[in-house]
């Protein structure tokens, strides 16, 4: 059976981590690849991000928030099901050298898809400080994996229910001030990673963004997915979806981003109706 579910673990009340059976997928993957998924044959396609892959047995992981209709119908799938379509890797992978120390800023599910990247990180020998975000100790995710391949890590909530308490820019003002960043790395909510550049631009630490956009066909085909970096349009699933934050326009990515709301809004409506 082709995608076919191998395990399924909820991580909080929307979250949840699915193993798929994707053996080619599982063998060529890179950090910061992305796969495009299909859950019914009349199904919109989603983005979503590779946070691990077995190559033995064949099978990658993907972390999944319940959030808009096709999000939940994944999330609705058990052990054993199959997923209609599942094609990738895409996107360009992670450029990763040894440049000394790396912070990671993750928020909420970003945690996922920067897995891969603290691991390779460290493996080609960089020091990584992680700092996991979460509005409460409830989504804080995948705590014991990032301390795998994690230096450090620091945990922040909202409010202050575990960790310290704060946002992810007060954690990286602390970091930042007691010793030399090298590169920074963020993946989270778009309002976060515009914040993150906005923090290590006062510094001068390049900082790469993993963002998020809407997509619909994965291969650059639709424009869906555009952001302007440096005055100039690029394609998320084609030219990245990692980019030097420091030359996003996020004000233009959170606008474009509301403007679909009201449709989600409806669906979701709907999809309670059915």
């Amino acid at each position: 059976m082709k995608n076919k579910i191998i395990s399924k673990v909820q991580l909080s009340d929307s979250i949840f981590k699915i193993e798929v059976e994707a053996p080619l997928i599982a063998r060529s993957r890179k950090p910061g690849n992305f796969v495009m998924v299909r859950v019914g044959e009349n199904g919109e396609r989603i983005p979503l991000t590779i946070a691990d892959a077995n190559r033995d047995k064949g099978t990658i992981t993907m972390v999944v928030q319940k959030m808009g209709v096709s999000s939940a119908k994944l999330c609705e799938l058990n052990s054993g099901d199959c997923i209609t379509d599942l094609v990738g890797p895409l996107g360009k992978p992670t450029k990763i050298e040894k440049v000394g120390t790396v912070l990671a800023c993750c928020g909420g599910v970003g945690v996922a898809p920067m897995l891969p990247i603290i691991e390779a990180h460290q493996k080609v020998g960089n020091r990584v400080i992680t700092i996991l975000a979460a509005r409460t100790k409830e989504l804080v995710i995948l705590e014991e994996e990032v301390r795998k391949f994690s230096d450090e890590v620091v945990i922040m909530t909202d409010d202050g229910s575990y960790g310290n308490k704060g946002l992810v820019t007060a954690g990286m003002e602390q970091v930042i001030a007691r010793e030399s960043i090298h590169e920074c790395v963020t993946i989270g909510p778009a309002i976060m990673m515009k914040f993150c550049a906005e923090t290590t631009r006062k510094y001068d630490i390049h900082t790469v963004a993993s963002l998020n956009s809407i997509m619909v066909d994965g291969t650059g085909m639709c424009g869906a997915c555009r952001v302007s970096v440096a005055g100039k349009t690029r394609f998320t699933c084609i030219d990245g979806p990692e980019f030097d934050a420091h030359q996003v326009d996020f004000d233009e990515i959170l606008t474009r981003l509301k403007g679909y709301q009201d449709k989600e809004k409806l669906g979701n409506k709907l999809q309670e109706v059915k």
